[in-house]
């Protein structure tokens, strides 16, 4: 599993307990494949319709070309871990470029951000700030890397 995988995300960044969480995920995550972390950072207006199309623009602008885009929101399709896991592998296995996981920061993700998607994931109807959900996905991605790996992170239902 070479492929190297980005999350890209709008907000403050700040080094904190959220961003050693992260820190030590990516460091678990680079046993299988290459994982870079991309913060957006938008001085938009005070409006905040002007500042969410400011840094849906800035996290398109971003990516790499080509790269596939996942926008993470509550409106995506839900899947479970061993779901997500096989998901994963196909997108690895099939596609030679960066995939790359798009967070939104405290407005979510512009409406422009969801329409260039190829996929939206949701880790459930909750609302999540942002440090937080990018601690999940991090988690996520190392549980559906370790579970394809055979390791024992995963514990199937109880």
């Amino acid at each position: 599993m070479g492929r190297e995988i980005l999350v890209v995300w709008a907000g403050r960044r700040q080094r904190d307990d959220w961003q050693r969480l992260c820190d030590d995920y990516r460091e678990r995550l680079s046993r299988w494949a290459r994982v870079r972390e991309l913060p957006v950072k938008v001085r938009g207006g005070a409006e905040s319709g002007n500042r969410l199309a400011a840094e849906g623009a800035a996290l398109l602008a971003a990516l790499p070309d080509p790269c596939w885009v996942v926008a993470l929101d509550r409106r995506g399709k839900a899947r479970s871990s061993t779901g997500l896991a096989g998901w994963l592998a196909d997108r690895i296995e099939v596609w030679p470029h960066p995939i790359a996981f798009l967070i939104g920061s405290d407005l979510g993700l512009a409406p422009q951000v969801r329409a260039e998607a190829r996929e939206t994931i949701s880790f459930g109807p909750l609302t999540l700030p942002h440090q937080l959900a990018r601690v999940v996905l991090y988690e996520q991605l190392y549980r559906a890397l370790s579970i394809e790996a055979g390791i024992k992170y995963h514990r199937g239902s109880l």
